[in-house]
């Protein structure tokens, strides 16, 4: 099929069918911004697909299928997000009760001492402690060599001792359990 003609059949599809596939998923839907991201993806698969899209009304029941599939794909990726927040929700817990009594203080101590680093810094320790990546993966992520990495990271764990130190943290007490303290701190 041509370019052109390409253009021209979807074109046809969507002006004949799109109000009643926006029917169809605004009443499945909450907000008029899901409806909208729905029918977004919608009319996007049948862009890729065109070739796969039936002639005349037909087109019209292929859509609602794929109008299906999609909402059931975004509550899907609802609930898995709603049960990370929830794990999340825990894991924090966790911390702040391994924090013990004072931990509250010391950690926005800890926090502002890894704020006070260079952005270059809190990235290189984020990325290895937060995202539990190896000096080799870290080198893939900043495209650099790995010799580079080690070396920037061993002055960013300095650089943050220092500031540590400078707060009147233990810095023995708190070592990579900064890190863990300052979760969401960039």
């Amino acid at each position: 099929m041509a370019p052109g003609d390409r253009k021209q059949r979807f074109e046809e599809i969507y002006d004949a069918h799109y109000p009643d596939i926006l029917a169809y998923v605004r009443r499945r839907t909450s907000s008029h911004e899901d409806a909208a991201d729905i029918l977004a993806e919608t009319f996007t698969i049948a862009w890729r697909r065109l070739d796969d899209v039936p002639p005349d009304r037909a087109a019209r029941l292929w859509l609602y299928g794929v109008a299906r599939r999609v909402l059931a794909n975004g509550r899907r990726a609802e609930s898995r997000h709603s049960e990370l927040v929830e794990r999340l929700g825990a894991q924090l817990a966790l911390w702040a009760e391994a924090a013990g009594p004072d931990g509250a203080e010391e950690s926005a101590e800890v926090r502002a001492a890894f704020l006070r680093l260079k952005p270059g810094d809190r990235e290189l320790l984020a990325l290895t402690g937060w995202e539990g990546l190896s000096s080799d993966e870290i080198a893939t992520v900043l495209d650099c060599s790995r010799g580079a990495v080690r070396l920037r990271l061993h002055r960013a764990r300095k650089r943050l001792a220092r500031e540590l130190q400078a707060a009147g943290l233990d810095v023995a007490r708190y070592g990579f359990r900064a890190l863990a303290l300052t979760k969401g701190a960039m």
